[in-house]
């Protein structure tokens, strides 16, 4: 989504830049064949979210192809395997080229038992001594790094997210489109359905709210590899969540709730809590990653611990004052537009690389 926006947005004429990714797995939709039809993409074979030695080597090699043929100013990577693969393709082409990664969270946190997760530590600092500019894309994601030895202040800077939204659609026609109840408050779950995001927490909570005779219906918006075991707890225990799938039509899904709820065990600077405040909606979630610079605690909703009662205490303590949700819906959307808007993000990203290559054009 961050990268679609910026190839949309460059000025094409001090800009030529192109965008190399791979092929989603069988469980993920792929956001540019979905939603970002108008971004041009170069595919590489074997460049994937999943480790693959053979499908890895095939897209170092490529990306090296690549990147001695288009000869770039600057290499921006993102995500954990892009940049691992990216930057040190761009170290062995030879290449002059300027690197800059973007940390979109990390790897620190609820991914890898400790043996690995010391050797992705290991892997980035080494990598970080060869890369002219890390970005953060959030302060407290920034710390975390900072603070295993990935990087230094000095060449460590803060990107915040930028991305915009579409006019939401009737509420009452999206919500029936999905067939949800048009007279019950709709709670959204919206994101990938994977461990670290937590949807058993999530279902934990809508039992509790359950228990407490709280009037709000649940739905999930997404998929993964745990949504048929998330599929089977709703239908045993007879839980009001209704499980949409993947859904391409974000404002459709925004338009159909009234609180949108974050579970995550870790996160960067969650998309889904930014577009949740776009559309002018209050959010219940996790104090986890750089979620504090995106949801105001007390203001444009409610930040919790990881605690089932907790995370239900706020829920609650919304559905049952429309005031409240009023009030910080507009805060939300106050405030995100004037944050974490897509010209933004253009026009930080334009001056970066002009700063780094020391030139008015080209990147």
């Amino acid at each position: 989504m961050q990268v679609s926006g910026l190839m949309r947005g460059f000025n094409s004429v001090d800009f030529d830049h192109r965008l190399y990714t791979g092929f989603c797995a069988a469980d993920e939709a792929d956001y540019l064949d979905t939603v970002a039809t108008n971004v041009k993409a170069i595919r590489i074979e074997g460049f994937g979210r999943r480790v693959s030695l053979g499908g890895d080597v095939k897209a170092f090699v490529s990306l090296i192809r690549e990147i001695r043929s288009f000869k770039p100013h600057v290499i921006h990577t993102h995500t954990a395997k892009a940049g691992f693969l990216g930057r040190i393709a761009s170290i062995v082409s030879l290449q002059p080229s300027i690197r800059v990664h973007t940390f979109h969270g990390h790897l620190l946190n609820g991914y890898f038992r400790k043996r690995k997760r010391r050797l992705v530590i290991i892997a980035e600092q080494v990598l970080a001594i060869f890369t002219h500019e890390l970005l953060a894309v959030g302060d407290k994601v920034r710390q975390d790094l900072l603070e295993v030895g990935i990087g230094n202040h000095k060449k460590f800077g803060l990107m915040p997210p930028g991305l915009e939204i579409d006019q939401l659609p009737n509420k009452v026609e999206s919500q029936e489109s999905y067939g949800l109840s048009t007279t019950t408050l709709q709670c959204a779950f919206i994101g990938r359905i994977t461990q670290i995001k937590r949807p058993d927490r999530f279902l934990d909570v809508v039992s509790e709210i359950v228990k407490r005779g709280v009037h709000i219906e649940f739905f999930m918006a997404g998929d993964g590899e745990l949504l048929d075991i998330c599929r089977e707890r709703i239908v045993r225990e007879q839980l009001p969540v209704k499980v949409l799938g993947w859904q391409s039509d974000i404002e459709k899904v925004l338009a159909a709730a009234e609180i949108v709820v974050l579970t995550s065990d870790n996160e960067g600077t969650p998309l889904s809590l930014i577009q949740a405040g776009m559309a002018g909606l209050p959010v219940v979630t996790t104090r986890v990653g750089s979620v504090p610079e995106v949801v105001l605690d007390g203001t444009t909703g409610i930040v919790t611990s990881l605690d089932i009662q907790e995370i239900a205490d706020a829920l609650e303590k919304i559905a049952n004052d429309s005031d409240l949700r009023v009030r910080m819906g507009s805060l939300a959307q106050e405030f995100t537009l004037a944050n974490f808007g897509i010209k933004r993000l253009v026009n930080d990203h334009e001056e970066l690389y002009k700063k780094l290559i020391g030139s008015p054009a080209k990147s």
